[in-house]
């Protein structure tokens, strides 16, 4: 065996950071309010600096998605995957995270003014406190798909 790689040696191929992350999309600078993004995947998407108010992301997979600067007043995000997402200093005012799935999500200076998080799911995401707080007070619901109530995914007291 030894003798036959001597011989023949195969060639390595190494990835490159970017084609690891596969991230698909990025959206910079932009407007795009009231877009329809549904059915779209939009895993590892990147949000810089973007008005998505009114947006439609319902369904949509934004799984490890970054959200930095951006407006998502009144967007539908009802049944959204945002595992593992990361906002920071973004406003969801007045949106839709209803049944929506925020798991690990870090969720840092982001406001959740007037949102429906009926059925959300926060386990083991990371709000500012204030956050917690004005959540704890409007959390009902069982998210459908993973069975966690909003109240607990909260650590609501």
């Amino acid at each position: 065996m030894v003798l036959w790689s001597i011989a023949f040696p195969l060639n390595a191929w190494a990835a490159s950071s970017s084609s690891v992350t596969s991230i698909n999309t990025s959206f910079e600078d932009k407007a795009l309010i009231g877009e329809d993004f549904t059915g779209q995947v939009l895993q590892e998407a990147q949000f810089t600096n973007v008005d998505l108010s009114s947006a439609n992301f319902s369904g949509v997979n934004l799984i490890g998605a970054v959200f930095n600067g951006a407006l998502l007043g009144e967007a539908k995000l009802h049944g959204a995957d945002l595992s593992y997402a990361i906002s920071y200093v973004s406003s969801f005012k007045g949106a839709d995270l209803s049944d929506a799935i925020l798991v690990g999500a870090i969720l840092k200076r982001t406001t959740f003014v007037d949102v429906d998080i009926t059925g959300a799911d926060f386990t083991d995401a990371s709000l500012d406190p204030a956050e917690i707080i004005r959540l704890c007070k409007i959390a009902t619901g069982v998210n459908s798909r993973t069975q966690v109530a909003t109240k607990e995914s909260l650590e609501c007291r």
